[in-house]
Parts: C-alpha cells; sequence; structure tokens
C-alpha cells in the first residue's frame, strides 16, 4: 500500500498476495472472479477508507500529515495520543534508570521543576490538566517565560536553563512527526553575563591567618584554602585521593585528576594538571593521619557541601567578609586571584582548571582590574603630559 501527499510518499506491506496475472495495476486490485480475489479487493477498500479516515483525524490534531505516519495509523502502530507532560514525565523516568550514568541528580531534578512550573500554568493557559504537542504555540513559550520571571521569581540564566529542558522534548516531538511547527521559533536563550565572586588577596590572606578554636571551623577552613590553591571543585576535593598525587623528575608534587562532574557526563579533556604550591602540600601533610583519611583512603576530610557551605557563612562573619563565602567559590579565587591576578597565562590556567578551551576561563580573567591597571600604566609612561 503507498500513500503520497505532495509528491512524497511511503508504502508498506498488507501481508496479502495474488497472482502476477490477475493484478491490475491501473486500479490497484484484482481482477479475478472468485473468493480469494473479491475478499483482498474488500480488504483494500477497507484500508483506503482507513487511511482517509485517520488522514481526517491528523487535520482535526493539527499535526504534521505525512505518508508514514498515516500509514503507522492505518495499521494501529500509532494510536497512542502523546501529551506534552505526560511525555516528559515518562522522558524523566527514563532519565532516572541513567543517573550517574548519563544524567546527574541535579539535572534529572531541574527537569522535575520544569514540569512542576508546567503543571500550573497549563491549567490557566489552557483551561485543562494536559496538553498535546501540536496544542504548544510560540505564544504559550512568552507566557511560560514569563510565568517563571514573575511568578517563579526565576533569574534570566535560570530561565534559560529550564526552556533547554523544555526544548529537548519539542525537538523530540518535531523529530517524531508529532506536532507541526517549532514553539520555540523565534525565542532567543541568551543569558547573562555573571561575574564570579572571589576573595582578593587581603581577604584570603584574613582567611588564612585568623585563629579558630572551633575544630570544625578551622577543618572547612583548611579544606577551603586548599581549594583555593589548587582550583579543585568541591567534588574534585572530596575524591581525591594518594593516587592523584604524582611526583615528577624534580621531586615536586602534582595533582593529575579527572574532574568528576565531567566524568559523569563521559566528556573528554577533563584532566586537571595542578602543581602544588606548599600551603596546598601543607595541609595535605597535616591531615595525613586523619581517621577518616586512613580509613576512607582520602586525601582530606571533606564534609557535605552543604555544611561546609554553612560553616563558610560563619567563617566570613569572623573574618569580616561581605561575600556570599560558598565552596565554588575557592575555585574562582584560584582562577583569578591567585593565578590571572600572577600573570600565568590564560591557557596554563585552563589546564589547571580541567577546562575542554580557553572559552571556559574567559569568564575568570574579564573581571581582573590588574591587566587594565598594566595596561593603562603603559600608556601613562609613554604620553608625554
Amino acid at each position: 500500500m503507498r500513500i503520497t501527499i505532495n509528491g512524497s510518499y511511503d508504502d508498506a506491506r498488507i501481508q496479502r498476495s495474488v497472482p502476477l496475472n490477475l493484478w491490475n495495476a491501473a486500479k490497484g486490485c484484482s481482477k479475478g472472479r472468485d473468493r480469494a480475489s473479491i475478499a483482498l479487493n474488500t480488504y483494500i477498500a477497507e484500508l483506503h477508507a482507513r487511511a482517509l479516515e485517520k488522514h481526517k483525524e491528523l487535520v482535526l490534531e493539527q499535526a504534521l500529515i505525512t505518508p508514514k505516519l498515516i500509514l503507522k495509523r492505518v495499521f494501529g502502530k500509532d494510536t497512542e495520543m502523546r501529551t506534552l507532560l505526560g511525555t516528559m514525565q515518562d522522558g524523566i523516568k527514563e532519565m532516572e534508570t541513567l543517573t550517574g550514568i548519563d544524567y546527574s541528580p541535579v539535572t534529572i531534578n531541574r527537569y522535575k521543576n520544569v514540569v512542576k512550573k508546567l503543571q500550573r500554568l497549563i491549567p490557566s493557559y489552557y483551561g485543562k490538566e494536559d496538553i498535546t504537542f501540536h496544542e504548544l504555540t510560540p505564544e504559550f513559550i512568552r507566557a511560560f517565560d514569563i510565568y517563571l520571571k514573575t511568578e517563579g521569581g526565576l533569574c534570566r540564566n535560570t530561565i534559560v536553563r529550564y526552556m533547554k529542558c523544555f526544548k529537548k522534548f519539542t525537538n523530540m516531538a518535531l523529530a517524531k512527526e508529532w506536532m507541526r511547527k517549532n514553539p520555540f521559533y523565534g525565542y532567543k536563550m541568551e543569558q547573562d553575563e555573571t561575574d564570579p565572586v572571589f576573595l582578593t588577596y587581603d581577604e584570603l590572606q584574613a582567611v588564612m591567618k585568623k585563629k579558630f578554636t572551633i575544630p570544625r571551623l578551622e577543618l572547612v577552613r583548611d579544606i577551603f584554602v586548599f581549594a583555593c590553591f589548587t582550583g579543585l571543585a568541591f567534588s574534585d576535593v572530596a575524591t581525591l585521593s594518594g593516587e592523584n598525587l604524582v611526583q615528577d623528575n624534580l621531586g615536586d608534587w602534582w595533582i593529575r585528576k579527572g574532574r568528576v562532574k565531567l566524568e559523569h557526563r563521559r566528556k573528554a579533556s577533563s584532566i586537571s594538571n595542578i602543581p602544588l604550591l606548599p600551603v596546598p602540600l601543607a595541609i595535605l601533610e597535616k591531615y595525613r593521619e586523619h581517621p577518616i583519611c586512613v580509613k576512607k583512603g582520602c586525601c582530606l576530610p571533606v564534609m557535605c557541601n552543604q555544611k561546609m557551605n554553612s560553616y563558610l557563612k560563619e567563617i566570613a562573619d569572623f573574618c569580616g567578609i561581605k561575600k556570599n563565602l560558598t565552596t565554588h567559590v575557592a575555585r574562582h579565587t584560584f582562577g583569578t586571584t591567585v593565578t590571572l591576578a600572577n600573570n600565568v597565562p590564560l591557557q596554563d590556567v585552563s589546564v589547571m582548571l580541567g577546562h575542554a578551551s580557553t572559552r571556559m576561563t574567559q569568564h575568570y580573567a574579564r573581571v581582573m582590574n590588574s591587566s587594565l591597571k598594566e595596561a593603562m600604566n603603559n600608556v601613562k609612561e609613554r604620553l608625554e603630559w
């Protein structure tokens, strides 16, 4: 059976046969008068009527009508009604089976949040609990953007991340011909530039020199300072082991470690190569015999990220630092105050941070005023006033 629409066609076998001399190619039926030929012609007529019926259904659904889709519906291979929220929930269940392999828990939680937001907006916008993909319009996408900004209270960059999750399913629906038009057409996912929070040299010195009588604050401070002088993210510090410490021919120690975040995503170029300065070496030596390090085989007794960030707030108060101190501020501090501010080339900083390209490292470089000051000092020396 062949169906042609606007010059494009597709065909499928109807699992019936007829002698070649009895087949009328012009009329598409059997010329025979026997019972088998009559039954075949009746079956072909039923298929023809069913194809017209399915075509009408697709027109009412405003779906993208293709020969392949009509054939699927004629032979009962595509009878399920695909709804937006239902499809997204099924997709999330599939992602959960790949947690820690292709998707991190944070990513899956973001998809769940998108579904929750849509579950609140769709009833008020469409007047029903769920919608089919063909009902999605560019107007709804703009309404969802406004909803996330006003009712959700989300910043622009978070909205873009949510929209990318949403768009993944609309792209799938387009590829599977469940919808006719792309609802994201004309929608721009432009993120706002953000300045990374980092400690200045004086602030870093204040944290390093502060004497703490509370053991937990001293431990958190030491781990934070270690990250400031190595550039490792929290997950990489927590999983650092003796196997990641290597000594070169000159006797200097290095950290050579794959980034946990990128290893979970199976991305290449995620190895950090970091020469160890005296400060991090002293911290490693300080905790080398710590019971937790001995038991777990790790280099530092790192507590959970939530507790670390909570205690860092206390440390910031003790040191008179007004910035929002988190574990990731240490990585920013390494990329700015410790390296770029001391004229370490951007390419070398990129390698130490484990970035796939210097484009990612440029995020740190653009907030440095030292290079601007140096450039203007050169101008000052050349100009004669």
